[in-house]
């Protein structure tokens, strides 16, 4: 919905630039920066109560903050009812005619949202709990995984049924849109080791103890990459305060408490590990990593899709595939002499960082455009439902990513951690050449959108 909100507020008709969701996605991390730095530093150094508590501080402010802005926002993100006539957009009725829900559509949407409410309810409670509201198994099944792949097959019906119903310029448009959303489930599905094998890889088989000028380096490198980001996001809020404090004082006040107790954790940061004379780093500096590149690299890779060396919506999705796989070699590679069975080793800090540069920029090539594309080759009456759909290819993405991380150590044991990695090296360049070959099918089904 945000999303949606920010592509209607760019230029009234929902299409945003590939270089304008670039920038947009860039600020979107430079939030998520400051919350991963400081959550993650006070939960490993303080106490996790305290680092999950201070997120939740930091959400409900922002909650605040947003609320009392709204004013901002005008008509756009109001009911429809409320939006003035002149303010819709038309539509050309060749591509975007109605296709109104039949019968049989309904039955599918039925047994979709029970199905996948059953599945949502049921698989945490049987992970989590063990308490297996559904103990039964169909198919080999077991429990509520049958009512996952019938809702999973349910709305592979449904939205191929109605693909096909829709008028042949959007149809195609559909069809390309739909290609993108499986190629988005393989990125995050390994793209989001990020948050379980990659900080099992640092905590274990990295080298993070730093003594001598090594500790040094670390806290000079530290102390930048925490200030300089800090000190740009301050600014611009200076400068939005001077825009907009008569409009929303309030907001802004709420804001201005946000980022003082923000510098004075920073300033807490910053004078203890300063005080040490070695250091440890944390494992969740790294996850600061990603962010971090965003900030740096979104606008290079904004000058680009706005130059003419733009290229296709295919060739993007190939390059944010192959270099998210290339990004998975550097650790495969590191591990090359870990042996199987192993539960720790010694490892540089170069793989790890090399890794996120290169999902990094995978990301920065695939996921803003994913967005944008879809902005540009579905109708504005659909953009919010959409989003939806997009959103859920990166939820199927997760669970992949869960269930996949969830076999390190079954694979590592038998066949070393190497391997492990070597299999998400492989599998998306593949997919990346798959796209790249696609490119003019791609660009076919698109219809002009570039």
């Amino acid at each position: 919905n945000m999303t949606s909100i920010i592509s209607k507020m760019y230029d009234g008709h929902a299409h945003l630039k590939d270089g304008a969701f670039t920038i947009f996605y860039m600020g979107v991390n430079a939030g998520a920066f400051l919350g991963i730095m400081l959550c993650g530093y006070i939960g490993e150094r303080v106490g996790w109560s305290w680092g999950f508590g201070l997120a939740g501080i930091f959400m409900f402010l922002g909650m605040i903050q947003f609320y009392l802005a709204r004013s901002l926002f005008g008509t756009i993100g109001d009911k429809p009812s409320s939006i003035p006539v002149e303010a819709i957009v038309e539509e050309d009725p060749a591509i975007s005619k109605r296709n109104p829900f039949l019968p049989i559509d309904f039955v599918l949407i039925g047994i979709f949202v029970v199905s996948a409410l059953i599945y949502i309810i049921n698989d945490p409670l049987s992970t989590i709990g063990n308490i297996n509201a559904l103990d039964f198994t169909i198919m080999g099944l077991e429990h509520s995984n049958f009512f996952a792949v019938l809702a999973g097959l349910v709305f592979v019906i449904l939205a191929g049924s109605r693909i096909m119903r829709y008028t042949p310029i959007l149809r195609d448009r559909m069809i390309a849109v739909t290609i993108f959303c499986l190629l988005t489930v393989f990125f995050w599905a390994a793209f989001e080791q990020a948050a379980g094998t990659l900080p099992l890889y640092t905590r274990d088989f990295t080298q993070r103890m730093l003594t001598g000028s090594g500790a040094t380096i670390f806290k000079i490198v530290d102390f930048t990459v925490t200030i300089i980001p800090l000190v740009i996001i301050t600014w611009v809020l200076i400068l939005l305060f001077r825009k907009t404090f008569n409009r929303i004082s309030t907001s802004n006040i709420v804001l201005a408490i946000s980022f003082i107790t923000i510098w004075g954790l920073v300033g807490f940061k910053l004078v203890t590990e300063l005080q040490t004379t070695g250091t440890e780093v944390p494992i969740t500096w790294f996850a600061i990593l990603n962010s971090l590149f965003i900030i740096v690299l979104a606008p290079l890779f904004s000058k680009v899709w706005e130059s003419k060396y733009n290229p296709s919506g295919a060739i993007k999705y190939a390059l944010g595939m192959i270099l998210l796989g290339l990004g998975f070699a550097f650790l495969a590679f590191g591990a090359r002499n870990v042996l199987p069975g192993a539960s720790s080793a010694q490892l540089s800090m170069f793989w790890l960082i090399m890794a996120y540069l290169f999902h990094t920029m995978g990301e920065l090539c695939l996921s803003p455009m994913g967005l944008s594309y879809l902005s540009k080759l579905v109708p504005p009456r659909m953009i919010a439902f959409m989003f939806g759909v997009y959103y859920l290819a990166i939820a199927i993405g997760n669970k992949a990513a869960h269930t996949f991380g969830g076999n390190i150590d079954a694979i590592a044991e038998e066949s070393g951690l190497s391997f492990f990695f070597w299999i998400l090296t492989l599998i998306p360049i593949v997919l990346g050449i798959i796209s790249a070959l696609l490119n003019p099918v791609l660009k076919k089904l698109m219809h002009g959108v570039h």
